[in-house]
């Protein structure tokens, strides 16, 4: 019920945002809960269509081809290390940065900012990037998904522009009680930060587990797949060779009920995770956009 002590327009305005954000939401939910529903039905049954919120018949086939490769437990440790991991080293590293940048008094801050804006739209290319990683000893290597994305300067300019907005008197008030700055940054302005650093963590987060490019151009050795890379070869190789990852003949799943399960999976990770997160991201955002 809209309440009374709103004017007409304001009502009218209240009631449009409802109805739109009620369309707005089920264009985004029914897709999701149809791609569960295809999921759950037996492959070659799904193929006559007319399957839309509901499993016509309940089938877990697709799923079981899909994790009858043992070796896609071992992906799933990776995609969680990885993800862990590189959030933490992200939201750490960036941050140290974007503090010493949001201070006014840094010697050559503006050479900084400006090399780094000019990085985020000049880019090396693919080949010198390989080539980099291979001296460096990143192929086939664990920290190839850690250490290239340990910084990024949008987030740090999300970061920088959220440190600003902390009052420098607190700084001053510890420096006179004879902290020095790192001690400023652990106890001060990181508690005061968390809303921005979950904001971070969770781009970071997001990308970490959806990432299957860097395990397709710079690993090799399966052991190190991440669980997005495994999902996609076990879904290339049946679409190539009709045949599951584990060498047992696909006989009731189709390529689309597989890509259909595959989705599934790597998308409830993100789905559960972000609720928690989500008033922290909004604030984060919020406050990390608008200050000077």
């Amino acid at each position: 019920m809209l309440s009374k002590n709103f004017s007409k327009d304001e009502q009218l305005f209240n009631l449009f945002n409802v109805i739109f954000m009620i369309f707005f939401i089920a264009i985004i939910a029914l897709p999701l809960w149809n791609i569960l529903a295809l999921s759950f039905n037996d492959a070659k049954d799904a193929i006559r269509g007319g399957i839309y919120f509901w499993p016509r018949k309940f089938s877990i086939e697709s799923y079981l081809t899909v994790f009858e490769d043992k070796s896609i437990y071992r992906a799933f440790v990776i995609s969680v290390l990885k993800t862990v991991i590189g959030v933490f080293v992200h939201t750490a590293f960036t941050a140290c940065v974007a503090y010493g940048i949001s201070r006014k008094d840094l010697v050559f801050r503006d050479f900084y900012i400006r090399t780094g804006i000019l990085a985020m739209f000049v880019s090396g290319g693919l080949i010198p990037t390989f080539l980099l990683f291979k001296n460096l000893g990143l192929i086939n290597n664990f920290w190839v998904y850690i250490i290239p994305v340990a910084f990024s300067f949008y987030d740090m300019i999300i970061l920088m522009n959220f440190f600003r907005s902390i009052p420098y008197s607190l700084e001053e008030s510890a420096m006179m009680d004879g902290a020095n700055p790192f001690t400023i940054f652990i106890k001060i302005v990181l508690p005061l930060s968390l809303p921005v650093l979950a904001t971070i963590a969770l781009f970071h987060g997001v990308y970490q587990w959806n990432d299957y490019m860097t395990a397709n151009i710079f690993i090799e050795n399966r052991n190190l797949y991440p669980l997005q890379m495994l999902l996609y070869r076990i879904v290339s190789e049946n679409l190539s060779a009709g045949v599951a990852t584990g060498a047992r003949v696909v006989r009731q799943t189709t390529s689309q009920s597989l890509q259909l399960a595959t989705m599934v999976c790597t998308t409830v990770p993100v789905i559960v995770i972000y609720p928690f997160l989500q008033k922290y991201f909004i604030q984060g955002m919020t406050l990390g956009s608008i200050k000077e």
